[in-house]
């Protein structure tokens, strides 16, 4: 547990050095290391995109539709609700839709038993959802994977770092016809037939330095693979000069704005407890996350009309403790809050019931978020009607198999 706290408090640190939020001789040191070895990630990123595009690495075809969502930027871009949207829109349409993730931090099996069953086994990867019923929690699907399944209801999720063995799976097994590669942009072992690129309006290209020193996967040039640009958190009329830098990267892309709305307001311990909105103006809260940008979710709720008075920011993806919640719980108790707020990407990872605690005090909610496309509803439907409308492919055996 105190390995844990350390890596952490060390997570956060670095985030904060990164996002220029830590200053002093630690931090200034820390900062030109990284930048020295952002270099040479930029190098191996670059490299690699090289040896595929002139076929030296061959990118498997897999004989349907693969859509790639991804991103230039390390989190933050509020992708998960655009994969649910376009999972939703296209099952609609009777598309078979199949959501092929990595599942980043989610838990592993042991050494000797991941390498049994992929080499010496039948090839099987996670199901998270089977398009009948949920089968695995948060910790084993991983948090993106586990939200979209727990969303959708009847969409494959599946879960594994091999999404090219996983997408063959999922064909023959359950016949899908379209896969949706969440996190996609920047795994080129599968041949992507449309790539989206999401761009968030508020910090399109992180502090402009690459990892580790920055928060970009690939150079903004890079931007030119994409077929669609979406960008998120946009505010009407204001992306004007995004627009022109893009362009700059990218000619043809079709853009699309869209903004992440907040929808209502969903007590993690009582199903049967949804707020509208409206409730939560004028109301004392308390916000705690473990996300890329808190400050995003936290202003969200204060234009809400929410008095934020005590707010706790845990490094992304944390996995919540009982005696972390109990001790911001106390706080709330302490200084006699309505209510405390959490996003819904955050709920995923609290435990099912809280250890010490027999009844919870101060009312516990997530904030549900959709995407809304506010400038590009044309594109946005010849989108969908694109992957819709899409036939599935004949491909050899050999490739497939």
């Amino acid at each position: 547990m105190a390995l844990r706290d350390s890596l952490d408090r060390f997570e956060q640190f670095a985030t904060d050095v990164i996002l220029e939020r830590r200053f002093g001789k630690r931090a200034m040191l820390l900062r030109w290391m990284l930048y020295l070895l952002s270099w040479v990630f930029r190098g191996i990123a670059q490299m690699r995109l090289f040896l595929y595009r002139h076929r030296i690495f061959n990118a498997r075809q897999l004989g349907v539709m693969v859509v790639s969502v991804g991103n230039l930027t390390v989190g933050g871009t509020g992708k998960t609700p655009v994969v649910e949207r376009i999972a939703r829109e296209l099952q609609d349409r009777g598309r078979r839709v199949a959501i092929l993730s990595r599942g980043y931090k989610s838990k592993k099996l042991p050494l000797i038993r991941r390498l049994r069953r992929r080499w010496f086994g039948k090839f099987k990867p996670r199901i998270v959802h089977d398009g009948r019923k949920l089968l695995l929690d948060s910790a084993w699907a991983g948090d993106e994977p586990f939200m979209l399944a727990r969303s959708l209801g009847n969409v494959l999720v599946i879960v594994d770092r091999d999404r090219g063995r996983a997408g063959r799976h999922v064909i023959r097994e359950f016949n899908a016809d379209i896969l949706i590669l969440d996190d996609g942009m920047q795994y080129q072992d599968i041949q992507h037939r449309v790539d989206i690129c999401l761009i968030d309006s508020q910090a399109p290209f992180g502090n402009e330095y690459l990892l580790p020193r920055g928060t970009l996967r690939e150079p903004p040039g890079n931007l030119h693979r994409a077929s669609y640009i979406l960008i998120t958190k946009a505010i009407p009329g204001q992306s004007g000069a995004l627009i022109q830098r893009i362009r700059r990267y990218n000619r043809t892309a079709e853009i699309i704005e869209s903004a992440h709305g907040p929808r209502y307001l969903q007590n993690l311990y009582d199903p049967a407890d949804r707020k509208p909105l409206e409730w939560l103006s004028g109301k004392y809260a308390g916000a705690i996350s473990g996300i890329a940008r808190p400050e995003s979710f936290e202003s969200a709720l204060q234009k809400l009309g929410a008095n934020l008075v005590i707010t706790s920011r845990f490094a992304d993806h944390h996995r919540f403790r009982d005696e972390e919640l109990c001790e911001f719980i106390a706080r709330a108790v302490r200084r006699d809050l309505d209510c405390i707020v959490t996003t819904e990407k955050d709920a995923v990872r609290f435990p099912q019931s809280i250890a010490g605690i027999e009844k919870i005090e101060v009312p516990i909610y997530y904030l549900r978020v959709e995407i809304e496309i506010i400038s590009g509803h044309e594109a946005w439907n010849g989108l969908i009607e694109r992957l819709s409308g899409a036939s599935r492919m004949v491909i050899p055996d050999r490739v497939l198999v």
